[in-house]
């Protein structure tokens, strides 16, 4: 008999998290091989045997990763399948029958402690975001959920096994690696990716051991968005700011150390399509000891050219034009004086290759390409314009973005995007029973009788189950 069929879940709050996959259909509790159990964590054995020996007819989910995805996601589960649904209709993939409401969920999780993003990816300085953490604690303490750390799935245990004990496996267990320039150079001592700084800043374990090398005077960094800013502000703020906040004492052992007083953040594209929002960027104009260091040139015109952009990026235009042409007046009248540090926005630029030092060992410096934009707003791509200009520096920072890894051989992955395939979170291509719903098939229906109705025919079958489910969403 299939069982019912649980799934969904929300992307999280802002904070980057990947949105949760979903396995679902097929028979729960077949029983696990004696292998499981030697093979899986004691906390994952628990739990799984927990459902596995419950006769109570609830729904039972898993959820892999305890960042904000899977945590809002268990909180939606425990929410709303107390009300029978977490969708308003039977086709939905996300339905469970009114009876159940029971739902309990376990969460796994490869660290010993949870919350992902919010402990290792929230700046230290920002404590406010990370208060999500108590509702976070008030699901966790939940009597129908349970949390368990130091389990890796994958290793500890399968995907496959998971499906053999629960209804249904979410997958939500973030992008666990950053993408790469491609471009000569990134692998020279001084290069970093954003990913890494952030996480031995932030106290992640797999990054406890960077030790960046923070003895030069001008950092750069690739990227136009918030977690760019993030790094340039850490490396800029006073110590005693940090001091309050949470970040590790290695780190601000190292930072009380470092001769940066310069930070460049460039990025391929222009001011209208910076992915930062106000709020990082006023921390940054605001920040004590510092000068920000913006061209009023890289903003002529674009008074008028935002006059009908949504609210968020007309407001954060004007703040970038306004701090521009403040700034530069009192650059003239100042002459700089008696500002320690520096950061500024570059335009335009896209990174071709890291420059070695003479020795071949460090970064040195960064080979751009100036671009031009083809096209306007968010849709706006950065063409080299075939000039090329050299931006000295003997720190890189690369935070152009993070991609997701394969979790399991048996779950379906696409290299090329760095995803796992789906149709509205429930993932594709897996091994698996899918019944088909009477409601899909009169969607079935409906498409024969249209191909028909073109024919002069009362339907026109299909023939290829393939096709069926494809026109079902299967």
């Amino acid at each position: 008999m299939p069982r019912p069929r649980a799934g969904g879940g929300r992307r999280g709050d802002g904070l980057g998290a990947v949105p949760p996959r979903v396995y679902g259909d097929g028979e729960r509790g077949r029983g696990l091989h004696s292998a499981t159990s030697e093979a899986m964590a004691a906390p994952a054995r628990v739990g799984l045997r927990r459902w596995l020996s419950s006769r109570a007819p609830a729904p039972r989910i898993c959820v892999v990763g305890s960042g904000p995805a899977g945590f809002y996601t268990a909180q939606h589960i425990l929410k709303f399948l107390a009300t029978g649904f977490l969708c308003s209709t039977p086709s939905c993939p996300a339905f469970l029958p009114e009876h159940h409401d029971l739902a309990q969920v376990d969460i796994y999780e490869k660290l010993p402690v949870p919350f992902g993003l919010v402990r290792f990816g929230v700046a230290p300085d920002h404590p406010e975001v990370k208060n999500v953490i108590n509702t976070f604690t008030h699901t966790a303490r939940s009597d129908r959920c349970a949390y368990y750390g130091n389990v890796t799935v994958g290793r500890d245990v399968t995907v496959g096994e998971l499906q053999q004990a629960y209804h249904a496996v979410v997958l939500s267990y973030g992008a666990e690696d950053n993408r790469v320039l491609g471009i000569p150079g990134e692998n020279l001592s001084g290069v970093y990716s954003a990913r890494a700084f952030v996480g031995w800043y932030n106290g992640l374990p797999e990054n406890r051991d960077l030790k960046p090398d923070l003895s030069c005077e001008t950092a750069l960094i690739l990227g136009h968005g918030n977690v760019a800013l993030d790094i340039a502000r850490i490396l800029l703020s006073p110590l005693d700011f940090l001091r309050k906040t949470d970040i590790t004492d290695c780190s601000l052992a190292a930072l009380a150390c470092s001769k940066v007083k310069r930070v460049w953040l460039a990025g391929r594209r222009g001011p209208l399509q910076v992915a930062f929002t106000i709020k990082e960027l006023r921390e940054m104009i605001n920040l004590p000891g510092t000068q920000p260091v913006l061209n009023p040139a890289d903003f002529t015109g674009l008074e008028n050219a935002v006059k009908d952009a949504p609210r968020p990026r007309k407001r954060l235009t004007e703040l970038m034009i306004k701090t521009a042409l403040e700034k530069h007046r009192e650059k003239a009248v100042m002459a700089q004086a008696a500002v320690p540090r520096q950061w500024g926005l570059k335009f335009q630029r896209s990174p071709q290759e890291v420059l070695p030092t003479a020795d071949g060992m460090r970064v040195r410096g960064v080979r751009m390409a100036l671009t031009r934009l083809e096209g306007s707003g968010d849709s706006a791509k950065a063409v080299p314009t075939g000039d090329m200009e050299e931006l000295e520096c003997g720190l890189v920072l690369s935070s152009i973005g993070y991609r997701s890894l394969p979790l399991d051989p048996a779950v379906p992955f696409d290299t090329q995007h760095s995803i796992i395939p789906n149709n509205l979170g429930r993932v594709m291509g897996v091994p698996g029973i899918r019944p088909v719903s009477f409601s899909e098939w009169e969607k079935i229906d409906a498409a024969e009788v249209a191909r028909g109705k073109a024919a002069g025919k009362p339907r026109e079958k299909i023939v290829d189950p393939q096709e069926m489910l494809q026109l079902i969403g299967h």
